[in-house]
């Protein structure tokens, strides 16, 4: 018989916490990524809620080498004819939005940019927290901040 099922319902929901805060890990954007989405109003409490749908298993499609597409809602338009996001992630660590794009913009990546997009995944999932605290500093790389119900705090590696 599992401990687990004679421990008071609080020290559960705080393991699941910690267990669902370890396993989604930080969010960040690039600064490319973060001018388009200003452009567009794209908000980081979507951004999060959009890593939160991931981590539950609605994807919109994987397209290789640690790199997912996401479909994003935006003001008015919703889902359908909202963007696209390409994000970086092995989905229980930290989580990269990369690149946006309107669906009316385009239909999709081409070859060449998702293998140049695979290879910025690669090297941002391999940083360290020495080297995420100094991409942070450069301005490289923005941690993605949700003001609403659920805080993640700034990044101390």
């Amino acid at each position: 018989m599992s401990p687990y099922l004679h421990q008071p319902v609080d020290s559960i929901i705080i393991y699941l916490t910690w267990w669902y805060n370890l396993s989604r890990g930080k969010t960040f954007r690039t600064q490319t990524f973060s001018r388009w989405m200003q452009k567009i109003g794209l908000t980081d409490e979507v951004l999060c809620r959009a890593v939160s749908e991931m981590t539950h298993g609605l994807i919109d499609a994987e397209l290789g080498g640690c790199i997912l597409k996401k479909r994003m809602p935006l003001p008015g338009l919703g889902k359908r004819g909202g963007a696209r996001t390409i994000v970086a992630t092995k989905l229980t660590g930290h989580w990269f939005f990369l690149y946006g794009f309107g669906k009316n913009e385009r239909a999709n990546i081409s070859r060449e940019e998702l293998k140049l997009l695979q290879e910025v995944a690669k090297e941002l999932l391999e940083f360290d927290d020495d080297q995420l605290a100094i991409a942070l500093a450069a301005g490289e790389i923005l941690e993605v901040h949700n003001d609403g119900n659920e805080t993640q705090e700034p990044y101390s590696g």
